[in-house]
């Protein structure tokens, strides 16, 4: 059992498990009965997904400075009472089920996805 960090929309790996959309909106142009057939996500969460005036600023990001800002105002974010409680179950899961969060960006290097992968495994999350 473990948790893949994936970036939304692509192929699934087998064994991969429940998909879940950290994301702030659903895919455009997509029917929401076609999320999951389609390889975007099996439920919608955004609530792990950064506010949408900070994921304005990750879109921006062209430096490592911008970057350093965005991962520090992110990582704030999430240590809300009601966002740590979310990681906190993300990773229990991941030790009795399959399971996998993602975005859509290309790059995980500068995705809030890759902050996500650091704040689970502080958790002792498990991962593919």
């Amino acid at each position: 059992m473990a948790i893949r960090i994936v970036r939304l929309g692509t192929k699934r790996s087998k064994d991969e498990g429940l998909r879940i959309g950290t994301v702030r909106r659903p895919p455009r142009g997509v029917p929401k009965s076609e999320f999951a057939s389609q390889n975007w996500y099996d439920v919608w969460l955004p609530d792990v997904a950064p506010t949408p005036e900070l994921m304005k600023l990750g879109q921006a990001v062209k430096t490592d400075k911008a970057w350093t800002v965005f991962d520090r105002k992110y990582r704030a974010e999430m240590k809300k009472p009601e966002k740590s409680r979310l990681l906190d179950l993300l990773a229990a899961l991941s030790h009795g089920a399959n399971i996998s969060v993602g975005c859509y960006c290309e790059n995980e290097a500068r995705c809030h996805r890759s902050i996500l992968r650091e704040l689970l495994a502080v958790r002792s999350a498990r991962f593919k």
